[in-house]
């Protein structure tokens, strides 16, 4: 086996590693076409031909499938249950400080960070009601 099969197939994996893990689905056909390339290399083809095999169906496959692998992996908005935590009454265990980026209540067995809707000092032990989720984090207001 030549060198430049073996550096072809080094490149494959290079590019197939990359791939997995960033899953762009990009560097994925770039691994397809160092194989294609190996495969001239082993053939016989000139370093040229090696080139222009690597570029030509890294390209094409790039272009025709990409769009369609997008189309199935669309990522759909997942449903989750926190939308029934809105309306609800939960426990300040933290103060919530927007100034101090702080704050956590409990809800439904459940610890959460929290901020407040107008940006008020809310104080620990205090009743608050769920207004809104924002990320990760649930907007909240003085039960009341």
């Amino acid at each position: 086996m030549s060198a430049a099969v073996i550096i072809w197939i080094i490149a494959a994996v290079v590019f197939a590693l990359i791939e997995a893990a960033t899953v762009s689905l990009i560097t994925v056909w770039f691994a397809v076409g160092s194989v294609a390339a190996a495969v001239a290399a082993y053939l016989g083809g000139s370093v040229l031909v090696q080139l222009g095999t690597f570029v030509i169906v890294s390209g094409v496959f790039l272009c025709l499938t990409r769009p369609l692998f997008k189309k199935i992996a669309v990522k759909k908005t997942q449903h989750t249950n926190a939308d029934r935590l809105l309306g609800r009454e939960a426990l300040v265990i933290k103060r919530i400080d927007s100034i101090e980026n702080s704050g956590q209540v409990k809800i439904m067995g459940q610890v959460w960070s929290a901020v407040s809707e107008d940006g008020s000092v809310i104080e620990e032990d205090a009743k608050v009601t769920v207004r809104d989720i924002s990320g990760v984090k649930l907007v909240v207001r003085p039960a009341g």
